[in-house]
């Protein structure tokens, strides 16, 4: 009989290479794939990987669509580190997009300097906002804040689908669910001239830093990471487990706002129901891929970022489905979580205990 044995010691070499490994594998998969799609294997690796970053407006992209996911796996991170599972980042994504775009509609003829400050302000209060109803819940109520968090997706989304059918409708929209174009002065400056990369590049880099900063050089980080380390010691240590997963949560559903206005914004530059397209999950895995550390999540960011690139340009060049991108994300994931069962445990063969005579 086979088993699983815990390691006495898990190798942290193993730790840091296993997304490497992860993602070979998922390469491996992905040949497999096309092969059995009929595509030329090496013709459609190019297409998903290279043609989307062979230009400078290609690479813009990459760099565009990778600043909201390092920016919510930074904030997912410093809960994860305490065991504090935030899975709704997308619906405080979504709630911050809400509430620094009412304001850019509110002020709709405003060219005051302050207003961007102001709405990017407004869309991190408005995802530790959502992201306080599971904390709340949890310390009060001891709900699980998995559940909690990722129901809380499907209202935010039903809330901006109301607010855009509705009462934020572009009245010279031609009937489609969206408000109003934003102002000038409510819109990310660009980067770089003739691409769509903007100042939420530098907001998201910047973010990473601080994250390094709070959970290496700070005492509460340490403490953090304490109490998903070794839970027991924490307790015994004074470490407050309230004040842990409020700190988890609202760093997560901050991050998780801000991203959300960056992106009203930004390349959006409105609010749409089809605002997002998974950031806030896609950034789970970034976390993790990342191993949780602020460096690891820049690199991982930039993966996702090329793996949703990759699926609209297998979409145009090769005919292949959109769901071919999240099959990519889904499979890195599940070869990842794999490689982390054997970084800690073991095969063994368990001898069967003889029954009774």
């Amino acid at each position: 009989m086979i088993g699983l044995e815990v390691r006495p010691e898990p190798s942290r070499l193993a730790g840091w290479l296993s997304p490497l490994v992860a993602a070979g594998a998922t390469l491996v998969v992905g040949f497999a794939v096309f092969s059995l799609l009929g595509k030329n294997p090496l013709d459609a690796f190019h297409a998903f990987f290279v043609k989307p970053i062979d230009s400078t407006y290609g690479f813009a992209e990459l760099l565009l669509k990778a600043s909201p996911l390092m920016l919510i796996a930074t904030g997912l991170a410093i809960g994860y580190r305490a065991n504090v599972w935030n899975i709704g980042a997308e619906g405080q994504l979504l709630v911050g997009a809400i509430a620094g775009g009412g304001l850019a509609l509110a002020f709709h003829e405003s060219n005051s300097p302050l207003l961007l400050p102001a709405m990017i302000v407004a869309g991190a209060l408005g995802g530790m906002a959502w992201a306080a109803i599971p904390a709340f819940l949890r310390t009060r109520f001891n709900a699980n804040e998995i559940l909690v968090s990722l129901m809380l997706v499907y209202i935010a989304g039903h809330l901006l689908s109301w607010l855009v059918h509705g009462p934020w409708r572009d009245p010279e929209g031609f009937n489609f669910p969206q408000s109003r174009l934003f102002h000038e002065a409510a819109l990310l400056p660009a980067l770089l001239d003739g691409t769509r990369v903007n100042a939420g590049l530098l907001v998201a880099l910047a973010t990473v830093a601080v994250g390094y900063v709070f959970v290496r050089k700070s005492l509460l980080g340490f403490q953090m990471r304490v109490a998903g380390l070794a839970p027991a010691a924490a307790n015994y240590a004074g470490i407050s487990s309230t004040r842990t997963i409020w700190i988890g949560m609202l760093a997560g559903g901050a991050c998780a706002g801000i991203a959300g206005i960056q992106e009203a914004a930004g390349p959006v530059g409105q609010l749409l129901s089809t605002l997002s397209p998974g950031y806030g999950f896609a950034a789970i895995i970034v976390a993790f891929v990342g191993r949780l550390h602020p460096v690891g999540i820049v690199f991982a960011s930039l993966l996702l970022s090329l793996l949703y690139l990759g699926g609209e340009s297998a979409q145009l060049n090769l005919g292949l489905p959109s769901a071919v991108t999240g099959l990519f994300q889904g499979t890195l994931l599940f070869f990842l979580l794999a490689a982390d069962v054997f970084i800690h445990y073991r095969v063994r063969r368990v001898k069967r205990a003889p029954g009774p005579a």
